[in-house]
């Protein structure tokens, strides 16, 4: 985050003793990105935060991934995933992976019941809350998220997320860190005036709460065989024992409502919509918004090649005007892949034309590698999207 933020008991100085009432000494932890050379905070635990009692392999679901061959534009229905409802899942051992690459995982999940203590080492991740609420318990303090509310979460914090009823969230795993455009900020790290959102739009964490436990599992995703793998480490006490924090680094939540769509008298290209960027991907979002206002505009986009990227629209609120006709409502994800020039569904042209505003929601990742198929892709692929643009006969 480009900001300062300090939470619960530091001391005046870092890196200095720090005691509590019986003058036992605190741990500082030091949770810092790229080697000491970018942002941290400073964690004061009461217990050593490095100890593990015991370890175990964490089986993760499948994980496989087989190349879009023969490359085609897909439609993925999520809701068919969890067609039961959530009966005891939970969103972090639950998660069902939809796309993947070198840089980034995309996953999907309704959960009811509260996840394990989890902790992401390979990269941040980005949960979207498409419906219901849920309470994620952080080592910084806790968030209370609901829908349309980006929860992001650096990598290597430990936390879990608990739900209040069913709860639905589209899930961004980077293999990086993610956070704003870097052309939204200035050279300080100061949200620009042109930036669609600013500081005053995060929520952030409330202050830090102590928990007494002993033998507590960590479920940790890392590295490993196959490019992901999981261990569960059962630490001696439990990893919620921060009496304060400071620093740069931190979850935080941006509601997709608080995002101020950049319009203007003709069509707007997609990083009018960037939210946030990772290492070689980026997330947009369309909301509400007033649409084009030339005269002979054309408000639905134009037919567009993206050579260097697979593009992954995930619809989920409003009546996205573009893809009338092709199959594609609430809970759909498209993917567009490199290679394929996409655009509306035969007719959306003509039909938008006097449109002065759109009632649609969608969140967007853009990949500069190649997307490929996980199996809950393979499970919900329609099988006839690639037809949809093909003139009515």
């Amino acid at each position: 985050m480009p900001y300062y933020h300090r939470a619960g008991a530091v001391p005046p100085k870092r890196h200095t003793q720090h005691r509590d009432p019986d003058g036992n000494l605190y741990y500082e932890e030091l949770m810092g990105e790229e080697g000491f050379s970018s942002d941290s905070s400073l964690l004061y635990h009461r217990h050593i935060p490095s100890a593990v009692r015991e370890f175990r392999v964490w089986e993760l679901g499948d994980q496989s991934l087989l190349p879009n061959h023969p490359l085609l534009p897909r439609h993925l229905s999520t809701h068919k995933l969890f067609a039961e409802g959530a009966s005891g899942v939970d969103a972090v051992t639950g998660r069902r992976l939809l796309l993947g690459n070198e840089d980034v995982r995309l996953a999907y999940v309704v959960a009811d019941a509260a996840s394990p203590y989890y902790r992401n080492a390979i990269g941040d991740e980005c949960l979207y809350i498409e419906a219901g609420r849920a309470r994620v318990e952080t080592v910084f303090g806790d968030l209370e998220a609901g829908d349309g509310d980006y929860v992001v979460i650096p990598r290597a914090t430990t936390y879990r997320i608990v739900p209040d009823g069913d709860v639905r969230i589209y899930v961004i795993e980077a293999n990086s860190h993610l956070g704003p455009a870097q052309r939204y900020l200035s050279k300080h790290g100061q949200l620009l005036e042109h930036a669609p959102y600013c500081e005053r739009d995060f929520r952030l964490p409330d202050a830090p709460r102590t928990v007494e436990d002993e033998n507590v599992d960590v479920y940790i995703k890392h590295r490993g065989p196959g490019g992901v793998a999981g261990t569960v480490h059962t630490v001696p006490n439990h990893p919620f024992d921060v009496v304060g924090w400071d620093g740069c680094l931190y979850p935080y939540i941006l509601s997709i409502r608080d995002f101020e769509p950049i319009t203007g008298r003709v069509h707007q290209p997609p990083p009018a919509h960037q939210v946030f960027e990772g290492r070689n991907f980026v997330v947009c979002n369309f909301v509400p918004r007033k649409v084009d206002y030339h005269p002979l505009s054309v408000p639905v986009p134009y037919y567009h090649s993206n050579v260097d990227s697979d593009e992954v629209m995930f619809y989920c609120g409003g009546d996205y005007e573009a893809r009338k006709g092709s199959g594609i409502g609430q809970g759909s994800i498209s993917l567009h892949p490199g290679g394929h020039p996409h655009g509306p569904q035969p007719g959306a042209m003509e039909r938008s034309i006097g449109a002065e505003f759109f009632d649609e929601l969608a969140v967007m990742v853009d990949t500069f590698r190649p997307l490929q198929l996980g199996e809950a892709a393979l499970a919900t692929d329609d099988g006839s999207y690639v037809h949809s643009w093909e003139p009515k006969r």
